[in-house]
């Protein structure tokens, strides 16, 4: 019987700073195979690591979400043309959950998940996401998460966040939101994310029936118009789905090149990535799926 051989891409801050730990069970998961294992924080040139990665090498990224959208915007897609499989050691894994698996899963092969990935274009900046764009109350709780993280044994409850902002410590912005060219303005925005999968957040399910593989389009939800005692009413129900009933505050919009802005500065946050202060964003589904699906010009995300 022959053995693979896996080169294992770790993250050691994965999953609260045990990524390393939780990486090593693969020992016990693949235990008639061969491993290397690398630690990415290590990794200098992923051009120099590649070119002397043997070609019959199964790589496995070991992380969470945000480990691998940094993976999908520091490596050439020219090498995902080898066999890439992945192995969730994060805390939210919702990439994880949007493809059916659950945490201590092998590894499954990923190609054709981060191929074809959408554009988020902030401040200038364009990037990759996996999973979703938060941009409002979420972008709020990756802030302050990011805040409470810093003091030694602090442990961090988003839903907790998110409920103390409902209450008074997060105000509602005006927006405007963009899809394929059409414009609708709102007041009392409380979250505007746009998405490639259906989670984000830990388990937030903002757009259930967003697909991930359909690479010609993205979903935006609009939560708006609601007043504080009403949100939080309602918040809870967007782990299920089950917010969609609520079409006078709900607005979903599904479409290739989406824009949101808010009338203030606010946090944003990109596969749990928080960037502060942020007016507006640009989210464009992959250009090269609008072409093999014949859309027109009209609906094909160009950011300059």
């Amino acid at each position: 019987m022959k053995l693979s051989v896996y080169s294992i891409l770790f993250n050691p801050y994965a999953g609260n700073g045990k990524g390393e730990e939780e990486t090593k069970k693969l020992s016990d998961i693949l235990n008639n195979d061969t491993l290397h294992f690398y630690n990415m924080a290590e990794i200098i040139n992923y051009e120099d690591f590649f070119d002397k990665l043997p070609e019959e090498n199964i790589l496995v990224i070991s992380g969470g979400d945000g480990t691998l959208n940094r993976f999908v915007n520091e490596v050439d897609e020219k090498y995902f043309s080898r066999s890439i499989y992945y192995f969730a050691t994060g805390t939210g894994n919702d990439f994880l959950l949007d493809v059916g698996g659950k945490k201590g899963d092998p590894p499954f092969k990923i190609n054709q998940y981060i191929t074809d990935l959408p554009t988020v274009t902030v401040n200038g900046v364009t990037r990759k996401f996996i999973n979703g764009i938060g941009y409002g109350i979420d972008g709020y709780c990756c802030q302050e998460g990011d805040r409470l993280r810093q003091r030694p044994g602090k442990k961090v409850n988003y839903t907790s966040i998110a409920i103390k902002g409902m209450l008074g410590k997060y105000s509602s912005v005006g927006a405007a939101v963009t899809v394929d060219g059409k414009t609708k303005k709102y007041k009392k925005v409380w979250l505007a994310p746009t998405m490639n999968g259906r989670y984000y957040g830990g388990g937030i399910m903002p757009t259930p029936k967003q697909d991930r593989l359909d690479n010609a389009a993205l979903s935006t939800m609009v939560f708006h118009g609601s007043g504080r005692l009403k949100t939080l009413v309602i918040f809870p129900s967007i782990f299920k789905g089950e917010h969609i009933k609520h079409t006078k505050v709900i607005d979903i919009f599904k479409g290739r090149s989406i824009t949101v802005s808010f009338d203030r500065p606010t946090a944003l946050q990109i596969d749990g990535e928080t960037i502060l202060d942020v007016s507006g964003y640009t989210a464009c589904a992959d250009p090269n799926a609008g072409k093999k699906q014949n859309l027109s010009k009209a609906a094909v995300c160009d950011v300059k």
